[in-house]
């Protein structure tokens, strides 16, 4: 077949498309198969632990399937191949040990949970029986006072950080400050909680309130962040619309700002209670432990779900198996409580940002 062009004939050449040898798609798992095999029949050959199986797996997979990439494929797939299996065995080995860890705590605990374990209280119970009530009011009692003592504080600060402060020393002192707090120990923070309370009302004193402000200082660090980048978030035309309709500052922060951003802020708000939920250093210095069910803040010792823990399996008393059966029970119903205020803020982030209503 051919082409006219100019006048002049000339020869018409199909496209040849020059390909690379490429290993199939089922390679990886056909490495990774033969590595947990081969590593199964040594272990067990040669009497080794599941960790050292596992190990040994993972080091016949980073090994061979870069080898045989480079035979089949080119240096640059087999370097590629190389990272990947380096990407997959670092998750392995993260994720192992958190579903080991799950699965214990799971086994442990569930078969303590019942009725009498979440309903009763540990007042005057000697040996078998009673439960984790008080202890779960005062988390949820600490835990909403540290949110209301820390919410208003963290989301004031990222509305000035963003629609105030912008470069200025202040905004730029501030936001060193928020960083430095989000690396202090919570064991700091129970101590500062402490020593404010101890001038104020005097040495050895203990307040579930206490614990709210030791945590409340956890807190804050984490809404300010989040807080600050949803805000950002925003787009300036909004506010400018605003401010061309003759709305004022404050207003335009609070009726157009705020209510776009609600969503990103609301699941900033659930992670940071779900970062401190589960603090046992601060509450052990200032709320301390009880055995009884205690709905005042400001007046006495406040058992909370951490320290329950601490105490139930560090000083089992006269039954420790009972006792420390009730801290895996307690520790169940604690990550519980975080796995579902993660799901709620997950949720609440693919929330759509909702605008206010028109007023007519």
């Amino acid at each position: 077949m051919t082409d006219v062009l100019f006048g002049a004939t000339q020869p018409h050449f199909a496209r040849l498309v020059v390909r690379k040898a490429r290993l199939p798609q089922w390679a990886p798992t056909l490495v990774a198969a033969v590595a947990v095999v081969a590593a199964s029949l040594i272990g067990l050959a040669l009497g080794w632990s599941l960790i050292a199986i596992a190990a040994c797996a993972a080091v016949v997979q980073v090994v061979t399937l870069p080898v045989w990439s480079a035979l089949v494929e080119n240096r640059r797939a087999a370097v590629d191949r190389l990272a990947t299996s380096l990407v997959w065995v670092a998750l392995a080995l993260a994720v192992v040990p958190l579903v080991s860890l799950l699965q214990q705590v799971i086994a442990l605990g569930a078969r303590e949970i019942d009725g009498e374990f979440l309903t009763w209280s540990m007042r005057n119970v000697v040996g078998d029986g009673g439960g984790i009530y008080h202890a779960a009011v005062g988390t949820v009692l600490i835990t909403v006072a540290a949110t209301a003592i820390s919410v208003p504080l963290g989301l004031l600060s990222a509305i000035y950080l963003v629609e105030y402060g912008g470069t200025s020393r202040v905004a730029s002192g501030l936001r060193f400050l928020v960083d430095v707090m989000t690396g202090i120990p919570s064991i700091v923070a129970g101590l500062f909680a402490y020593a404010v309370f101890a001038m104020l009302l005097g040495p050895g004193i203990h307040l579930g309130i206490g614990g709210a402000v030791a945590l409340s200082l956890l807190m804050v660090p984490i809404v300010v962040r989040s807080a600050e980048e949803m805000l950002k978030l925003v787009p300036i035309e909004l506010r400018e619309a605003s401010y061309a309709l003759g709305v004022r500052k404050w207003r335009t922060v609070w009726h157009v700002v705020l209510p776009t951003a609600r969503a990103g802020i609301l699941t900033g708000v659930t992670l940071a209670v779900a970062r401190v939920v589960g603090e046992t250093a601060p509450l052990l210095i200032i709320a301390g432990a009880t055995d009884s069910v205690n709905t005042n803040l400001f007046a006495g010792q406040m058992e909370s779900l951490p320290v329950f823990i601490y105490y139930s399996y560090t000083q089992p008393g006269l039954n420790p198996e009972h006792a420390q059966g009730h801290a895996w029970g307690a520790a169940l119903v604690l990550i519980t409580i975080v796995v579902l205020l993660n799901l709620v803020a997950r949720f609440l982030g693919r929330l759509p940002a909702l605008m206010p209503r028109r007023r007519r």
